[in-house]
């Protein structure tokens, strides 16, 4: 892959400090987080790979072991266990993410970043780099697409996958994890969506779906993508593309 695309971010916790996450198992955790790699090294065998940890487990012994002829990049640190506990993972995430932007070499050399949550890949990444602006893309969450009674509705931003710019990231969305209500239901999804909108940004959602394929480590859920529901994504996309209200979002 070109050097100027972005580098894979991968943000794990093998500890999980959130206690409400379905796969707590350190063991299943850290093979999970391998096999994203290898996933991500058949999507493409020349992709640089940043695999940072929040929870100190260092996983450079592993990779140079499994994937010798890969350029990987690990970074374990400590997350704050307590906050992340209080504001659930998608705080501990938020500050995994500054974290690597702040210390990875290859996100500094590329200026940008694509992140996926490390138990997770996407199918589809090539053809979703295609869309890749210089700037940020992220995958858009709309809600009642398909009713005729019902307004369409801007519910979330979905933050297992999206590619930014590295000044992008720190101007708009680096401090976004600060503002979570856990309480409330308002996670790290609704903070991007909140910033999308008091920013008034545009031309920023993909405008095609990314197949996001793996395993969730806070819900356990094995992501599947049968043709019937990515024919769906890409139905409900372009409705939503075609929407005054929404248009200048992709």
């Amino acid at each position: 892959m070109n050097s100027t695309h972005p580098p894979i971010l991968l943000t794990s916790s093998v500890v999980a400090h959130d206690t409400g996450v379905a796969l707590s198992d350190t063991q299943e955790r850290t093979q999970l987080a391998l096999e994203s790699v290898r996933e991500w090294l058949r999507i493409d065998p020349g992709l640089r790979i940043v695999l940072c940890d929040g929870s100190g487990f260092d996983f450079s012994e592993l990779v140079a072991d499994r994937f010798p002829q890969a350029d990987i990049e690990c970074l374990p640190f400590h997350n704050d266990a307590e906050r992340v506990r209080q504001f659930g993972r998608g705080y501990g995430e938020g500050e995994i993410v500054r974290y690597a932007t702040k210390h990875s070499r290859f996100i500094a050399q590329a200026g940008c970043f694509a992140k996926c949550t490390s138990k997770l890949w996407v199918e589809n990444y090539a053809e979703c780099l295609k869309h890749w602006n210089g700037n940020m893309r992220f995958k858009g969450v709309f809600l009642d697409v398909f009713s005729p009674w019902k307004k369409t509705e801007f519910a979330y931003i979905d933050t297992r996958f999206y590619m930014v710019s590295c000044d992008s990231y720190r101007r708009y969305f680096e401090d976004a994890h600060l503002h979570i209500r856990k309480e409330q239901g308002h996670g790290l999804e609704e903070c991007f969506r909140d910033v999308v909108r008091e920013k008034a940004l545009a031309h920023i959602l993909l405008p095609i779906p990314p197949v996001i394929a793996g395993i969730g480590g806070g819900t356990g859920t094995h992501y599947r993508n049968p043709l019937k529901r990515r024919l769906k994504e890409k139905l409900r996309l372009q409705l939503v593309r075609a929407s005054r209200d929404h248009a200048h979002l992709f």
